[in-house]
Parts: structure tokens; C-alpha cells; sequence
């Protein structure tokens, strides 16, 4: 006979298990964005104050470095909690997928900024000197030049945060961020059911393997070299 029990048990799980994938998505989505939208400015920002650029200041790269370091120094699970105050002010609570959001975007902005600019040190220095020699501004170096020919590192390193940041929101999940790392504790330690555990691990490994593959069919398509 069929173990009527056990699929029973599943259909009733699958809601919740549809819940916390999209709290997840939720959370990396708020992250991601705020990468993007931050980091990547901060990442330009930093190569070229660096020594040896175009805006060469080297106070400004001291400062910019400081706070990149800083932030990053700091293990995700204490700036989940040194932030709470801040979160409750932004989200109006500190539990929940938009809460966690907060302390993610706080990680990810600093974390894809250095993997920015690590990415355009790549660029080679002669195809800016000649965009500086025909005349070229320096926006129109950035956006014309730096950003095209490294845009197939930083599709990767978006890959990579991407990855990295998947954990970090199950982490959040602990600590009331919801998401699937919530789910994972709530049924699969402290009920004791291994198929609940079995399958959230699963998913983050499908998840995971999608968007390394998506990332890197992505970058290879990008890269003209």
C-alpha cells in the first residue's frame, strides 16, 4: 500500500515550502538590487581614485577603502543584529523577508563594489589611454569602454554574490527573516524531519545551479576577447 501519510504530509508542506522560496527571492532580489545600484557605482568610484587612474586622490582611496573594509569585517550574523534599530526604521519591523532585505543590501553594496573593481583592473590600461587620447570624457571612458570591456567579469561577479548571498538570506531565516533557511529550522530541527531538511537543501542546490549556469552562458556570451 501507498504511504498515503507521507504524501499527505508533503502536499500539506508545499504551500509552505512556495512561501519560502519566494521570501528568499524576495530578500536576494531587495539585496541584488541594492548591489547594483550602489556597489556598482562604488566600485568605479574606487578604481578610479585608485593610484595610477584617471582620478587618481589618494585620501579619497584611503577613505573609500576604510569603509569598504569595514563593513566587510563584519560577520553577517552580527551586522543582522547591529542593524535591527536601523531596519525597524526603514522596514517598520526587524522580522520578515523586507527586514532581512536591510542588513543583506548593507553586505552586498561593499562586497560587489570590491568585485567591481577587481573586475575592471582587468580592463587593459591601453585601451583607456587610447579612448584618452582620442578625446573621450572621462563618463564616456566608463561607460563606452570600462564597463564594456569588463562587463563579462562583472556578470560573473554578480554570479558569485549572487551565490554567496543565498546563504547569507538562509541565515537570515534563523533569526525571523523567514525565507528557506527559516524553514529549514523550524521543520527539519527542531521537529526532526529529515525530509523537510532534505528538501530545502535540494532546492538551494537547483537554485544554485541555475544561476551559476545562467551567469556564466551569460559572461561567456559577453566576452568578445
Amino acid at each position: 500500500m501507498p504511504d498515503t501519510d507521507g504524501l499527505n504530509k508533503w502536499l500539506e508542506l508545499l504551500p509552505e515550502l512556495w512561501t519560502a522560496l519566494g521570501q528568499t527571492l524576495t530578500m536576494l532580489g531587495i539585496g541584488l538590487t541594492a548591489a547594483v545600484l550602489l556597489g556598482g557605482p562604488l566600485g568605479i568610484l574606487l578604481f578610479l581614485v585608485s593610484n595610477g587612474q584617471s582620478l587618481q586622490n589618494r585620501y579619497a582611496e584611503r577613505a573609500l577603502d576604510w569603509l569598504v573594509n569595514t563593513v566587510r569585517s563584519f560577520p553577517f550574523i552580527i551586522l543582522l543584529v547591529a542593524l535591527v534599530p536601523l531596519t525597524r526604521i526603514i522596514a517598520g519591523t526587524s522580522i520578515g523577508p523586507l527586514a532581512a532585505a536591510v542588513p543583506l543590501s548593507f553586505a552586498a553594496v561593499p562586497y560587489f563594489a570590491r568585485l567591481v573593481e577587481q573586475s575592471l583592473r582587468e580592463v587593459p590600461r591601453g585601451v583607456v589611454e587610447a579612448a584618452h587620447a582620442m578625446g573621450a570624457s572621462e563618463l564616456q571612458i566608463v561607460l563606452r569602454v570600462l564597463l564594456v570591456e569588463a562587463r563579462s567579469g562583472i556578470v560573473l561577479a554578480l554570479t558569485v554574490l549572487s551565490i554567496s548571498f543565498l546563504s547569507y538570506s538562509a541565515v537570515a531565516g534563523v533569526v525571523g527573516g523567514g525565507g528557506i533557511g527559516d524553514l529549514a529550522i523550524r521543520y527539519g530541527y527542531y521537529r526532526f524531519e529529515t525530509e523537510m531538511m532534505v528538501a530545502t537543501v535540494a532546492l538551494l542546490v537547483v537554485i544554485v545551479q541555475l544561476v551559476q549556469f545562467g551567469g556564466s552562458r551569460l559572461a561567456r556570451r559577453l566576452d568578445k576577447r
